[in-house]
C-alpha cells in the first residue's frame, strides 16, 4: 500500500496522538513523493486532530500571501496556485510546484467550510527575505501607523546602498562592524511593543505579521553577517530563527494550538543524533524537543534509495531533472533497499531517549550510526559520496521514518529563471 494512502499512515497517527508539534522532513527539496506523503498526513492531522496551521521552510512574505489565499482573505486570489507560481526567490520550485498547488487548493476548500477564526493558516519560518520584509514593514506602517515610519526609513536608508545584495552588505560589515544592526534593533523594538499592545486587544494578524517581518529583518541581518565566517554560527542563527518563529505562531494561535512543520530533514531531525552536533550545529527539531516535549513533539524523516530529483548544478542556475544514483554501500538507504527492494515503508520508533544503547552486544539497525542521504537544491550526483551523507542514529534523530525506495522529481509550476543573490547553506542549500 503506498504511503500516501491514508490507512497506511494509521500507525503514525496513533503515535502522534495528542502531540502539538509534528515536524515532517524531506531528503531533498525536489522530490514529489515527499510532498505527497506530507500532504496526505497533514490533511489527516487537520481533519482528525484539529491542527491549527502549517509552517514551512519558506519566506514569511511569500507564505503570508499563500495564507491569505488559503484562508479566503478579501482581495486574495481564489486559486492559491497563482500565488505559488508568483514566487520569485530562487529556488522557486521548492514551493512553486504542482504538489504544493494541490495541497493549498485542498486547504482553501477545507477552510471554506469553516468560520474565519477556525481556518487553518499557512506560514513561512525562514530568514532570507531581508529586503522583502523591510518593504512589508514600511507598507504596514505607512498604512496603519505613520508616526512610526521614521524608524523603518532609518533601516531602509542604511540598507539602500547595498542594492539588495546581501553579500555586499556582509562584506561591508568587515569595515563597519555594527552595520545596520542599531537601526534594525530600534525598528524591531517598536514593532514588538506595537504587536504586544494589539495582541492584547484583538490578536491582529496584521500587527503580528509586521512584527514578524521585523524579526526576519533582524535575523537576516545577523545571518548574512555571520555567513562570512566559517563555523556553525550562520546555520544556528537560521534554525533558531525558525524555531523562534514557530514559538511566536503558537503563542499567537493560543494555548491549544497545534503546528505541522514542513522542512528538510537537516532542520526537522534532531541534530544531536548526527555529526552536526560535533561541529556545534543545532536544528529546529532539536530546539522544539528541548523547548516543548511536554506538549508532545513528533519528528518524521524521509529517505529514498534512487530515482530522480529536481535540482541545479550551481546556486542560482536553472534547475533540471537529475538522476539520483543508488545510495552508496553501507548507508541507511542501502540497508533499507536490501531489505525492501521497490517498496515503501513506515517505521515508528520507541520513544526517544537520546541515549545510545550500551556498546556491548548487537544494536537494532535503527540504533546504529549510518550515513543518511541529504540532497539540497544544488546537487552533483557524481560527487555525492563526498558531501551528501549525514552520519545518523535514525531512532534518535526522528520518531518515525518514511522510506520510499524509488522517488521521482517534482514538477515546477512555471519556467525557472537563474540568478540569485542568496548564499547557499550547508549542506548545499537545505
Amino acid at each position: 500500500m503506498p504511503l500516501a494512502d491514508p490507512p497506511s499512515l494509521d500507525p503514525l497517527l496513533e503515535r502522534i496522538g495528542d502531540a502539538h508539534y509534528v515536524l515532517l522532513g524531506e531528503a531533498s527539496h525536489g522530490t514529489a513523493e515527499y510532498y505527497r506523503v506530507r500532504d496526505a498526513l497533514t490533511r489527516r492531522l487537520i481533519e482528525e486532530k484539529g491542527f491549527s496551521f502549517v509552517a514551512v521552510e519558506g519566506d514569511w512574505p511569500d507564505c503570508q500571501a499563500v495564507h491569505r489565499a488559503v484562508t479566503g482573505a478579501p482581495g486574495a486570489p481564489g486559486d492559491p496556485a497563482e500565488v505559488l507560481a508568483g514566487f520569485r526567490r530562487w529556488p522557486t520550485w521548492m514551493w512553486g510546484n504542482t504538489d504544493m498547488a494541490a495541497f493549498t487548493r485542498w486547504l482553501r476548500r477545507h477552510n471554506g467550510n469553516l468560520p474565519p477564526e477556525r481556518r487553518v493558516g499557512f506560514f513561512g519560518l525562514d530568514v532570507y527575505s531581508l529586503w522583502e520584509s523591510l518593504h512589508a514593514v514600511l507598507g504596514h506602517l505607512r498604512e496603519h501607523d505613520p508616526d512610526r515610519v521614521g524608524h523603518a526609513m532609518e533601516a531602509y536608508r542604511c540598507f539602500e546602498p547595498y542594492a539588495q545584495d546581501p553579500q555586499s552588505y556582509a562584506l561591508a560589515t568587515r569595515y563597519l562592524p555594527e552595520g545596520c544592526e542599531p537601526q534594525v534593533i530600534s525598528l524591531l523594538g517598536e514593532l514588538r511593543r506595537s504587536a504586544a499592545r494589539t495582541d492584547a486587544l484583538d490578536g491582529s494578524l496584521a500587527e503580528f505579521a509586521a512584527r514578524q517581518n521585523a524579526e526576519v529583518l533582524a535575523g537576516a541581518e545577523r545571518y548574512y553577517r555571520a555567513m562570512l565566517d566559517s563555523g556553525p554560527q550562520s546555520w544556528n542563527i537560521r534554525d533558531h530563527h525558525m524555531a523562534d518563529t514557530l514559538d511566536r505562531l503558537m503563542e499567537h494561535h493560543g494555548p491549544d494550538a497545534k503546528a505541522v512543520v514542513w522542512a528538510h530533514n537537516t532542520h526537522v531531525g534532531d541534530a544531536r543524533a548526527t555529526d552536526m552536533a560535533d561541529i556545534g550545529e543545532v536544528s529546529v527539531g532539536q530546539l522544539v524537543r528541548e523547548r516543548h516535549m511536554g506538549k508532545g513533539v513528533v519528528l518524521v524523516g524521509f529517505g529514498s534509495y534512487s530515482g530522480t530529483v529536481m535540482a541545479a548544478d550551481e546556486w542560482g542556475d536553472v534547475p533540471r531533472v537529475m538522476d539520483v544514483p543508488p545510495a552508496h554501500a553501507g548507508s541507511l538507504e542501502d540497508l533499507l533497499h536490501g531489505a525492501l527492494p521497490g517498496e515503501q515503508a513506515l517505521f515508528v520508533f520507541p520513544h526517544v531517549q537520546l541515549q545510545r544503547p550500551p556498546s556491548t552486544g548487537p544494536r537494532e539497525w535503527f540504533h546504529q550510526e549510518r550515513g543518511h542521504r541529504a540532497i539540497g537544491v544544488v546537487y552533483r550526483p557524481r560527487y555525492e559520496r563526498v558531501g551528501n551523507y549525514v552520519p545518523t542514529v535514525l531512532a534518535e534523530r526522528y520518531d518515525a521514518f518514511c522510506y520510499l525506495d524509488r522517488a521521482q522529481a517534482l514538477t515546477p509550476l512555471h519556467a525557472l529563471a537563474a540568478e540569485s543573490p542568496e548564499e547557499q547553506t550547508w549542506p548545499v542549500g537545505v
